[in-house]
C-alpha cells in the first residue's frame, strides 16, 4: 500500500453503498500544524484488493480556498458517492503518491462499531465481574464497590457512621472517568438507550458478548435494564429517588475500598426517574417474555409514584459536592438543575406517562407547559443542547389521547427550527470544510456533534416532513463521519478501534481505571493493553486550560513540575476543531476537560449511529 497521509481524511469504517461519500483533503494554515502544507493533485478512489482506480478527479476547492476559522485549515472535497460497489478502498493523491486510511463500502459497515460503542456500558458497570470471556483478557476485573461499607451497605452522606441509614444501592454505571453514580444522568442514559431501541428496533442483536447475550432479548435492552435496576434501588417507598451515590476510585476499579455514600432525594432525580420508568414500561411491556412484561408493569407503577411525589414536592433541591450544602466530596459533577431543568424533566415524564397510561392528568400538565420548552420560548430553537426534551416533545404525538393542536404546534416549530439556516442549511451547505457544522465548540464537543446528528434523525423518526427525510439523513451522516475520522486530526474519536478497521483511533483518555502511567492500561501501543475499544472522549475543547495553580503554586515542587511536564498547546491556543490532545494527565493539567468519556456522550453517539445500521 502507498504511505498513509495525514492530509487525506475519510470515515475510517466506511460508507453505506447508497450514501453520500466525501473525502476531505486538508491544507493546514493555522494551529499547531501550521508549518505543514498539502496541495493535492488529482485524487483517485482505489480498490485496495486490486489496485484499480475506479474514479479520478480534481478535488473541489472549499469556499474559494479560504481558511476555515474553526479548524485553521484550507480544504478540498473529493466526492465519490457514485461508487456503490461493496469492497475495501482508499483515496490516493496522485501527486504525492500517498493515501487515505482504508475504509469499506458495505451495508454492514457500522454494525461492529455499534457493538463496541454499546459495550462501553458493560465496562462501566459497577458491581459487575469483568471476566475474560466478556471483557477480554486485557480488562479482567473483580466486581467493584461491593466491599464493606460500599454499595451494598451505602450510608447517607451526612451519617457515615450511622448503620441505620444503610441502603443496598449496588449496580449502575460509572458515570464517566470517575466512578460516581448520578440518578438524573443515569435515568437519561437509560431513557436514551431505550429510545435508540424504539426508533430502530430491527437493528439490535443479542450477540454483543455481555453476560446476558443469548437470552433472546436485544443486548441494548439488557444494558438499559442494568441501569434501570439501579434506579429501582434508588427509589424510596414514598416514590422519591435518591440523588447520587458517591464512589471511591482506584485502578482497577475493584481496588477501590473507600466508603460509598448517597445523597438525599430531590425533585430532579425523581422526575428523571419517572420518565425513565415510564419509557421502560412502554418498551418492556411489549416484549414477548412474561417476566419482562411484568417488569414493565412494575416500572409503570413506580413511574406514577415518582410523578406524584415530584408533583407534591416541586422544588426539593440537593446539591452534591457543595460546601454550603454540607456535601463536599460527594461526587464530582453537579447533578442538580435549575427551574428550566426541572420543567424539562417534568415535560418528558408527562409525555412518557401519557403514552403509557392515557391518563388525562399527564396531558393536562403537558398541554399547559410545553411552550416553556426552548423550542418555543426561544422561537423555534432546535438545538443540540435540548435533544432529549425535543425528542420527548416529538414523541407526544404517539400518545393516543394527544391534543391535535399541540401536536401540530410542536411539529410546526420543530420543522421550522430543524430546517433553519443554522441547522439543516448549515449542515448541507459549505459552512464547515469537514461537513459537520457546529456553531459552538465547548466541553464535550463530540457529544454535541452527536446530538446535532440526533436532532436531524429525530425529525425523520417523527415524520416532521417526509419529503426532506433524505436531506435529514444526509446531514446526520456527516456527523457520523466526523466522529469516524473526517476531522482536522484524521482521528477516529473512539478508543482502540484498530480491530474494527480504524487505522488511527483514540489511544488514551482520562479515566480512573485506565490511568496515566499505568503499565497495563495507559495507552494503546505503549501499555500492555491500553483502554478497551469503543469509548468516545469528550473531544476538542477550546476553553481548556491547566489548573489555576500552575505553573508554580500547586502546593509542592512535585506538583508544580507536572505543570511543565508536557506541552498543553494543543489543546490550548488552537482553532476550535484542533483543541484536542491525546493525554490523560490528571490534576493540575486536568486532561478530563478534553479527553474524559461520559455515558452521556456515549449514548448520544449510539443513538445517532444506530440509525445507520442495517
Amino acid at each position: 500500500l502507498p504511505a498513509l497521509s495525514p492530509y487525506l481524511v475519510v470515515d475510517q469504517f466506511g460508507y453505506l453503498p447508497d450514501a453520500e461519500k466525501i473525502a476531505v483533503a486538508r491544507d493546514p494554515d493555522v494551529g499547531a500544524d501550521a508549518a505543514e502544507s498539502f496541495a493535492p493533485g488529482s485524487l483517485a478512489l482505489v480498490d485496495a484488493s486490486t489496485g484499480e482506480q475506479l474514479l479520478t478527479q480534481a478535488p473541489a476547492v472549499w469556499n474559494g480556498g479560504a481558511t476555515d476559522a474553526s479548524s485553521g485549515d484550507r480544504a478540498f472535497w473529493f466526492d465519490f458517492s457514485s461508487v456503490t460497489t461493496p469492497g475495501t478502498y482508499y483515496v490516493l493523491d496522485q501527486k504525492s503518491g500517498t493515501r487515505s486510511p482504508l475504509f469499506r463500502i458495505s451495508d454492514q459497515v457500522y454494525r461492529e462499531v455499534l457493538k463496541h460503542a454499546v459495550r462501553m456500558f458493560f465496562y462501566q458497570r459497577v458491581g459487575q465481574v469483568k471476566d475474560s470471556a466478556h471483557a477480554g483478557a486485557g480488562w479482567v476485573d473483580a466486581a467493584s464497590h461491593v466491599g464493606p461499607l460500599q454499595d451494598h451497605a451505602c450510608r447517607r452522606y451526612n451519617a457515615k457512621g450511622d448503620a441505620s441509614t444503610e441502603k443496598d444501592l449496588w449496580g449502575g454505571w460509572y458515570d464517566a472517568g470517575d466512578y460516581n453514580k448520578y440518578t438524573s444522568w443515569t435515568a437519561s442514559y437509560v431513557e436514551n438507550l431505550l429510545r435508540a431501541y424504539a426508533q430502530n428496533p430491527d437493528v439490535w442483536a443479542d450477540d454483543y458478548n455481555i453476560p446476558e447475550s443469548g437470552n433472546g432479548v436485544p443486548d441494548v435492552l439488557d444494558e438499559a435494564k442494568w441501569g434501570m435496576d439501579f434506579l429501582l434501588r434508588m427509589q424510596n417507598a414514598d416514590g422519591s429517588l435518591l440523588s447520587i451515590v458517591g464512589e471511591s476510585s482506584a485502578s482497577p476499579p475493584s481496588a477501590a475500598t473507600g466508603q460509598s455514600l448517597y445523597g438525599s432525594p430531590n425533585t430532579s432525580a425523581t422526575l428523571a426517574g419517572a420518565a425513565a420508568f415510564a419509557y421502560g414500561a412502554l418498551v418492556f411491556s411489549t416484549l414477548p417474555d412474561a417476566a419482562l412484561k411484568s417488569y414493565g408493569a412494575d416500572l409503570l407503577d413506580r413511574a406514577e409514584r415518582a410523578w406524584v411525589w415530584a408533583d407534591e414536592n416541586p422544588s426539593v433541591i440537593f446539591k452534591n459536592n457543595d460546601s454550603a450544602s454540607g456535601s463536599s466530596g460527594l461526587g464530582s459533577g453537579q447533578q442538580e438543575v435549575d427551574d428550566y431543568g426541572r420543567t424539562s424533566l417534568k415535560l418528558d415524564a408527562a409525555c412518557q406517562l401519557l403514552r403509557a397510561t392515557g391518563t388525562a392528568t399527564y396531558r393536562t400538565y403537558f398541554d399547559a407547559n410545553y411552550q416553556k420548552a426552548h423550542l418555543f420560548s426561544y422561537s423555534n430553537y432546535v438545538s443540540p443542547w435540548d435533544v432529549t426534551l425535543q425528542a420527548a416533545l416529538l414523541e407526544y404525538q404517539a400518545a393516543a389521547s394527544a391534543t391535535p393542536t399541540v401536536v401540530s404546534a410542536i411539529q410546526s416549530a420543530y420543522r421550522t427550527g430543524v430546517k433553519s439556516s443554522g441547522n439543516l442549511g448549515a449542515a448541507l451547505g459549505s459552512s464547515d470544510p469537514y461537513l459537520a457544522y457546529m456553531k459552538d465548540y465547548v466541553w464535550g464537543s463530540n457529544s454535541t456533534k452527536s446530538s446535532m446528528g440526533d436532532l436531524f434523525l429525530d425529525a425523520v423518526s417523527a415524520g416532521i416532513e417526509p419529503a426532506s427525510d433524505a436531506d435529514f439523513m444526509r446531514a446526520a451522516a456527516r456527523y457520523v463521519h466526523y466522529i469516524h475520522g473526517v476531522n482536522p486530526l484524521g482521528l477516529v474519536y473512539l478508543s482502540n478501534m484498530q480491530g474494527a478497521g480504524a487505522e488511527r483511533s483514540v489511544t488514551e483518555f482520562y479515566h480512573s481505571w485506565f490511568a496515566d502511567q499505568s503499565p497495563t492500561w495507559d495507552k494503546v501501543g505503549s501499555s500492555t493493553y491500553g483502554p478497551p475499544p469503543g469509548f468516545m472522549p469528550g473531544g476538542p475543547n477550546p476553553s481548556y486550560d491547566w489548573d489555576g495553580c500552575c505553573p508554580g503554586n500547586c502546593g509542592s515542587p512535585e506538583n508544580n513540575a507536572i505543570c511543565s511536564s508536557e506541552s498543553i498547546s494543543p489543546p490550548k491556543g488552537q482553532p476550535a476543531q484542533k483543541s484536542y490532545k491525546e493525554f490523560n494527565t490528571a490534576w493540575p493539567l486536568d486532561s478530563w476537560a478534553v479527553t474524559e468519556p461520559s455515558d452521556g456522550y456515549q449514548v448520544a453517539y449510539i443513538r445517532m449511529l444506530s440509525r445507520f445500521v442495517r
